[in-house]
């Protein structure tokens, strides 16, 4: 093999190595063709100009032939040409085996197959993927935005998500073209990678996204549970009405006021009151939708987990929607200490104050409740359970094990909601609790 190719390949390893794929085009004409005075190689990749300046700090950026960049590595000029083809109509051309630079080599030289006359030439690198640059103030695909939007339909949200996170509008043509394909949206693009891209919108611009999806309909394929919400109408203490796809989104925009960056805790915002729909009803004229935090939680866990979110994450945010009102009636010192005995009462608090501020409502209860967190006699962090390991493992046999300490701490938070309030009441959850669990 000759040097120009050994270095070929130590290249193309180079960025594999790096999480993207590379490979030496067409390797046998590439030989025949080699100029050994001047040699020049054609490489594909699918690595972006970034990345490779950042792995081969001498990479030029070039547009000619095909090619978005080139490096001179001992000798040999490489030329880098995109690797990405997911928009060939077959599926053998998804692999590019000629360049117009080895074509006009190769015809020099008398030497062009015939079969090979006509060469796939792979299309000029697109580092902005369809869309035109962002500098202008607002998010254009470029050319027949139909046309951009059938060759890749995650373009659709990709702008959207451009829109939320960057506070530009969408283009007139290219919204128009999104709400023309919201049906096919879902039909040629995974909810996995709905999902990937709705991942990277930030906490304090997803009602923004969220109020863009529905706009342009995509909201109403994708989440028909939250869309329908705009259809259920309520009235403020002033008598101003509002939906309740309305309220959700202001509840959203509110919450990261208070905890920015929180992408979970505005998620459960989304699904606060996503259960109120399969609660409604009317009584003495007036609508009330009893127990929709329960019912939310399990209607949010139904579409959390066709999302394909993991258990983890929709436990927290079940777990958010179905707590949501807890801090919304006045406390007593129980309830306030069965109340910071939940993991999550932070959040809890500021979705209270949120759905507050969205429809302008009192701030009583809530003002009494944080008044009596503030004077809660004893801290979280201050407090010790009643009884200790070594007493633990005595009351129990056990020997010294991680189950102590999952013993240990649930009889901390049983302390902290006033579920146990003295020793003997401590000994018989303990037992209890280790008769409940298996643990053992």
């Amino acid at each position: 093999m000759a040097q120009p190719f050994k270095d070929a390949t130590a290249i193309c390893k180079t960025i594999m190595r790096n999480g993207y794929d590379a490979y030496v085009i067409n390797a046998v004409l590439q030989e025949k063709a080699l100029d050994k005075a001047a040699p020049e190689l054609d490489l594909a990749t699918d690595a972006p100009l970034t990345e490779l300046q950042k792995l081969f700090p001498d990479t030029e950026t070039v547009d000619a032939g095909g090619s978005y960049a080139r490096v001179l590595q001992n000798g040999t000029l490489f030329h880098f040409h995109p690797a990405d083809t997911a928009d060939a109509s077959h599926p053998e051309e998804t692999v590019a085996r000629l360049t117009s630079r080895l074509v006009a080599r190769l015809d020099a030289l008398g030497i062009l197959p015939p079969h090979q006359a006509c060469p796939y030439l792979p299309h000029q690198f697109d580092v902005h993927d369809g869309f035109a640059d962002l500098a202008s103030g607002e998010v254009r695909l470029i050319g027949i935005a139909d046309e951009a939007l059938r060759q890749n339909y995650l373009r659709a949200v990709r702008a959207l998500r451009f829109s939320a996170n960057y506070n530009i509008p969408v283009e007139a043509n290219t919204f128009m073209a999104i709400l023309r394909a919201s049906r096919r949206i879902l039909d040629y693009v995974s909810v996995k990678d709905v999902m990937d891209e709705w991942r990277k919108v930030e906490a304090e611009n997803m009602a923004t996204f969220v109020e863009l999806l529905y706009d342009t309909m995509i909201l109403h394929w994708f989440l028909p549970e939250v869309a329908t919400l705009a259809r259920i109408k309520q009235k403020t203490e002033e008598g101003v009405e509002y939906t309740l796809f309305e309220q959700t989104l202001a509840v959203m925009r509110h919450y990261p006021e208070e905890l920015p960056y929180d992408w979970y805790g505005t998620l459960a915002c989304l699904f606060h009151d996503v259960g109120k729909l399969h609660t409604a009803e009317y009584a003495s004229g007036d609508l009330h939708f009893f127990q929709h935090h329960q019912v939310g939680a399990k209607v949010a866990r139904k579409i959390l987990s066709r999302l394909g979110f993991p258990p983890d994450e929709t436990d927290l945010v079940c777990n958010l929607v179905r707590n949501h009102m807890r801090f919304h009636f006045m406390l007593t010192d129980r309830g306030i200490r069965r109340f910071k005995a939940l993991d999550q009462y932070p959040r809890l608090i500021e979705m209270a104050r949120a759905d507050i501020k969205a429809v302008s409502g009192t701030y009583k209860e809530f003002n009494h409740n944080m008044k009596m967190l503030e004077r809660t006699e004893t801290p979280e962090e201050m407090l010790e359970p009643l009884l200790n390991g070594a007493q633990i493992m005595q009351l129990l046999g056990l020997k010294p094990g991680p189950a102590v300490g999952l013993i240990r701490d649930a009889l901390l938070k049983a302390q902290i909601s006033g579920d146990v309030t003295g020793l003997p009441e401590a000994e018989a959850f303990v037992r209890a609790y280790w008769d409940k669990q298996e643990l053992h």
